[in-house]
């Protein structure tokens, strides 16, 4: 009998039992992100900014799938918001098991007519949100001496990109973060991993010039855009126990882009 990976991946229930928080999870990655580990048995506390009809359609789904789901209009970029973040889904849920600091802006353009402002909520929504969840989580987690953090960076912040130097900077900063949190919380089982995503195709994507995009794919060893679910499948390794021996790591999802 032939058995196919998806099915047999789907029926290990890799998260089975433990809890999650995805910052920005109404669409693109963030929402891919939410789906799969549902359909590996996390429980998922969910945040979103302002769509708030894609956010509880989005929550049940999720629930429709047989685990617990719940949605939360909270700003990752303010901290008083983050920590009280934590602390309602720690009344709902009982505990955190996962962080995946998904919510990110874009601000593109040439430095020289970068403005100070574009610059700075670049920072804020993409780097301190990431500074912001994590010290919120992190007395949950040491607690209970077990935690995995996973933070979206992207290529972008590995190798540059000319008109995204705030882009670049903020996701950049994410992967040292990220490997400093890992040093300091390794003691107490806490780990802490930074997925840097490629070209993936999402809504967004989907409003661009077909060409350029055609393009872009043509440049990929792999020869295609990546899905939200590719993605979303290395965020379950990296929450699984499966990566139970890695930390401070950073993982290209990008159909070897930077190869």
């Amino acid at each position: 009998m032939v058995c196919n990976q998806k099915n047999i991946t789907e029926r290990m229930n890799l998260l089975q039992g433990k809890t999650a928080i995805i910052t920005g999870a109404t669409r693109g990655i963030g929402k891919g992100i939410a789906q799969v580990f549902a359909k590996h048995g996390a429980n998922v506390a969910f945040t979103y900014s302002s769509s708030v009809d894609a956010a509880k359609d989005l929550e049940k789904e999720l629930n429709d799938l047989g685990i617990q789901a719940k949605a939360y209009q909270s700003n990752a970029a303010s901290f008083v918001e983050s920590e009280s973040l934590v602390k309602d889904v720690l009344e709902t849920f009982g505990s955190i098991d996962i962080l995946v600091n998904n919510a990110g802006i874009t601000k593109d353009n040439l430095l020289m007519r970068m403005s100070e402002e574009d610059f700075d909520k670049v920072i804020e929504v993409n780097l301190k949100s990431v500074f912001n969840m994590t010290k919120a989580v992190q007395r949950t987690m040491l607690k209970q001496r077990n935690g995995s953090i996973i933070n979206m960076s992207s290529v972008v912040g590995v190798k540059g990109n000319a008109g995204q130097a705030n882009y670049a900077a903020s996701k950049a900063g994410i992967i040292g973060f990220s490997k400093s949190v890992a040093l300091e919380l390794g003691s107490r089982n806490i780990r802490s991993n930074v997925i840097a995503p490629g070209f993936i195709e999402t809504e967004m994507t989907g409003k661009l010039d077909e060409k350029v995009v055609d393009e872009w794919r043509k440049a990929i060893p792999l020869k295609r855009g990546g899905a939200p679910e590719d993605i979303a499948n290395a965020c379950v390794f990296l929450a699984s126990d499966l990566s139970g021996y890695v930390t401070g790591q950073v993982l290209n999802v990008d159909g070897g882009m930077l190869t």
